[in-house]
């Protein structure tokens, strides 16, 4: 498939570069925002709380392709706060799974995504690959991302069935497209979502707040890093 980055309307959140008629997608530098503090969560309908017992971690789309463009700053805390979530849930004894999206879709793969983002990322390791501070550990899981929802067609949901895990915490990128899709997955799936607002991150502090606030009035519980298991 040629991809024209003509037709593309999301020029301002990417560029798709284009060699001998394939295309991979670079994304543009994100402007600085200051993750939300506990002071700007918005309330939450749902007053769940997370039990050990039944909850599990998903780190979602922590890959270098995907934080690379934050500046640096924003991405250090972004990744930090992950790990005090990730760190907490180990030692709580909460199992941890990680999200990740393949490099070099064929078009088949990439499907109607296509439309919306382009050809997507290629295969360098620079840009699939984990985060150094966030690599799974050898009892962590990973699933293959194939579309917004972590939970398409990848065994996510059968996992958390056979653990009997009903609750997942989520940390990652973007919060209005792939973190909300696989919050509104988990809810369709009687798994009860929580958003670490500040272990997500956004296109803007636009983009960022009506994610919280569509998934806190409709299907998960918003919470800050510092009250995952404190």
């Amino acid at each position: 498939m040629v991809y024209d980055p003509a037709r593309m309307r999301r020029r301002d959140v990417f560029d798709v570069i284009t060699e001998g008629g394939a295309g991979t997608v670079k994304i543009n530098d994100i402007p600085a925002y200051a993750l939300p503090s506990p002071a700007d969560l918005p309330a939450n309908l749902a007053q769940w709380e997370i039990d050990p017992s039944r909850a599990a971690l998903l780190v979602h789309d922590m890959q270098q392709y995907f934080v690379r463009p934050f500046p640096q700053e924003m991405a250090a805390e972004l990744v930090g706060n992950t790990e005090l979530v990730r760190s907490r849930c180990r030692q709580a004894g909460v199992p941890v799974a990680f999200s990740l999206q393949p490099g070099g879709m064929s078009p088949q793969e990439r499907g109607l995504l296509a439309d919306f983002w382009g050809p997507g990322m290629g295969t360098d390791p620079r840009d699939t690959s984990t985060l150094e501070r966030l690599l799974p550990g050898p009892e962590e899981k990973t699933f293959t991302k194939w579309r917004y929802s972590a939970f398409f067609r990848n065994g996510l949901l059968e996992w958390m069935r056979q653990t009997d895990r009903d609750q997942l915490i989520i940390c990652g990128v973007y919060a209005h497209i792939g973190v909300l899709a696989t919050a509104m997955d988990a809810f369709t799936n009687d798994i009860q979502p929580f958003v670490v607002a500040d272990a997500t991150a956004d296109f803007s502090a636009k983009h960022h707040r009506a994610a919280l606030e569509y998934v806190a009035e409709r299907c998960a519980v918003v919470i800050d890093s510092s009250e995952v298991l404190s």
